[in-house]
């Protein structure tokens, strides 16, 4: 197995140890949820660019990839909704176009179609992943005492509710965008 599949892998098992520490009780717990969250978020970037760069891209990295991705962000999405971090209908929206972007792609496949991702997508996801850090951030600040408030201040507070809503707008309109550009490929089938 070659190292940007090993990274891929990784992926899975540090959202699971980030979801233990997200509802962990335990002191420094979202911290440490902080930590993991930007870990895996960094090994989706060094995956993508290892596999490009040393022409290593395998079937089982373009399935695993997106699904390792989406599986990390939807997961810390919807934890956030559990402690009350995040109005439940923006991560049903961000839910919704994920499980729909993948059934679409499914679609496609039947019919020996391959959908690339498009720079809206690339973008939306980085817009999610600011937004999970920047909420992060925002809620284990406390657990940081003064060296928190002192770094960090008063722009996250500002910043916080801004990502959320950038990340959810452009969740809706790459969304919205794909499904319109390909939509030969599910309406010959109504």
């Amino acid at each position: 197995m070659n190292l940007p599949n090993k990274l891929t892998l990784s992926r899975f098992a540090l959202t699971l140890a980030f979801l233990g520490a997200m509802f962990s009780e335990v002191r420094f717990s979202k911290t440490c949820a902080l930590v993991l969250f930007s870990i895996a978020s960094l090994t989706d970037y060094f995956d993508g660019k290892i596999a490009r760069r040393d022409k290593l891209i395998t079937n089982f990295g373009i399935l695993m990839d997106p699904l390792a991705d989406k599986i990390l962000v939807c997961s810390a999405f919807i934890a956030f909704v559990g402690l009350g971090w995040i109005a439940a209908w923006m991560v049903v929206l961000i839910v919704a176009r994920e499980l729909a972007i993948t059934g679409l792609r499914l679609l496609a496949a039947t019919k020996n179609v391959v959908l690339a991702a498009e720079g809206y997508g690339k973008h939306k996801t980085i817009s999610q992943i600011v937004a999970i850090i920047a909420i992060l951030v925002f809620y284990t600040r406390p657990e940081w005492g003064g060296a928190g408030q002192l770094v960090f201040g008063r722009w996250v507070d500002g910043f916080m509710p801004l990502a959320k809503w950038v990340a959810v707008l452009l969740t809706f309109v790459s969304g919205s965008l794909y499904l319109w550009r390909n939509r030969r490929l599910y309406l010959q089938d109504l």
